[in-house]
């Protein structure tokens, strides 16, 4: 099977009529339409394939218990309303990559395997990387089973309605244990590539980043009979804190964002009682981002205090910089390099992944595939074919070299 027939059997997996874009959340049913088709990818190929007790998939080539595997993939789940790249180019590579592989007749020294994290976006329950960081032990049992989505439906609640066993999660360090290294080829979501006007690059680190919710706590009232003097409203402070947020991060060339609101009780004639924002912000270095999360903080409390409203703000999630491992990031370079001699472009994301949770207990590095228009997590998001085939092949060139010597 091709790259460009797989890429065209998942593309409408989960895909909104309305938007074009992609809503594929963890545990529903376009979620088991993409372990679907990974499984009968797997099977297809002969791999032995498993989910393990965090519900994330695997598709094994050689023996898992032999240790010191080398393993590739990405993600299927996306944003609401996400575009088609992000995650499943990574899936869809890694498979397309083994198939180049086996036409080369490729002898391997090491167990390989293909891998799908589940909830990797954090789309419904609010967490990113739920799947790897269960397995990397940065989530606990009970923080897990304090995951609920918007209808109250808690994550155990969520994989039992799926068909999986809730009983198991939590840390895994025997599957980690036998990992030697984890490459994850991911679409670029920037620009970068597409300014040098290179095909694939190499991830050199990952930018801090977190979330924080702020809730404004007023006073509900009617929304045509209450003189503004007379007003306890949230949602004037919410608002000043974005312009806030906005102005924090330009100072300090990070990046912040107010994306998700939830108001109540959310009538148009009715002055909220609640507005709760949550604020995704990330920066090169942590210096940065504490003087930016604070600046935005020191702000929001003193539009609240000045409109009579109650704030509380409530760290999420957070994740530190994360430097990919060097040898392992430097070996990706010889094995690009060795027939060209060209040097392939080392750069940083602000965007999180698997891999960067993952880089705490085993080597990973990060290919990236060029996106001419800088766009994710929207439909608009793209990589041309032929980039993506570029990708696929110097994928297969890093397996080949990391998993046959």
């Amino acid at each position: 099977m091709t790259f460009h027939s797989m890429w065209a059997e998942l593309l409408p997996v989960g895909r909104s009529s309305a938007s074009g874009g992609y809503r594929r959340y963890a545990w529903t049913g376009a979620d088991a339409d993409c372990r679907a088709w990974f499984k009968e990818q797997a099977e297809a190929r002969g791999l032995a394939y498993e989910v393990d007790r965090n519900g994330n998939q695997w598709a094994w080539l050689g023996d898992p218990a032999a240790g010191d595997a080398v393993v590739t993939g990405s993600h299927l789940d996306s944003v609401p309303d996400g575009g088609a790249f992000d995650g499943p180019l990574g899936v869809v590579s890694s498979f397309a990559a083994l198939d180049e592989l086996r036409s080369r007749n490729t002898r391997f020294a090491k167990p390989l395997a293909v891998v799908n994290f589940g909830d990797e976006e954090g789309a419904r329950f609010g967490l990113a990387c739920v799947g790897s960081r269960l397995t990397a032990g940065q989530l606990t049992v009970e923080q897990a089973h304090r995951l609920t989505d918007a209808d109250g439906v808690s994550l155990p609640q969520a994989m039992e309605a799926a068909g999986y066993d809730p009983e198991g999660i939590g840390a895994d360090p025997e599957r980690l244990a036998r990992i030697g290294a984890f490459v994850e080829l991911h679409v670029e979501q920037g620009r970068a590539l597409d300014l040098s006007g290179d095909r694939v690059g190499i991830a050199s680190a990952i930018w801090p980043h977190g979330r924080w919710r702020f809730d404004f706590r007023g006073e509900a009232n009617h929304a045509g009979t209450t003189r503004l003097a007379d007003r306890r409203d949230p949602m004037p402070s919410y608002a000043e804190t974005v312009l806030a947020a906005r102005r924090e991060a330009e100072l300090a060339g990070a990046v912040a964002t107010f994306g998700k609101i939830a108001v109540e009780p959310n009538g148009v004639n009715a002055i909220p009682s609640l507005v709760r924002g949550w604020l995704d912000s990330r920066a090169a270095d942590q210096d940065t981002l504490d003087t930016v999360v604070g600046g935005i903080e020191k702000a929001a409390r003193e539009y609240a205090d000045a409109h009579g409203i109650d704030l509380d703000v409530v760290r999420e999630s957070f994740t530190p910089v994360v430097e990919f491992d060097h040898a392992l990031r430097d070996e990706l370079s010889r094995i690009l390099g060795k027939d060209t001699g060209l040097k392939v472009p080392v750069l940083g994301t602000g965007a999180g992944h698997d891999a960067g949770i993952l880089s705490g207990s085993i080597p990973t590095a990060m290919l990236f595939v060029r996106n001419p228009t800088g766009v994710s997590h929207s439909p608009a998001e793209f990589a041309a074919e032929d980039d993506c085939l570029a990708g696929v092949r110097a994928l297969a060139d890093v397996l080949e070299g990391l998993a046959c010597r």
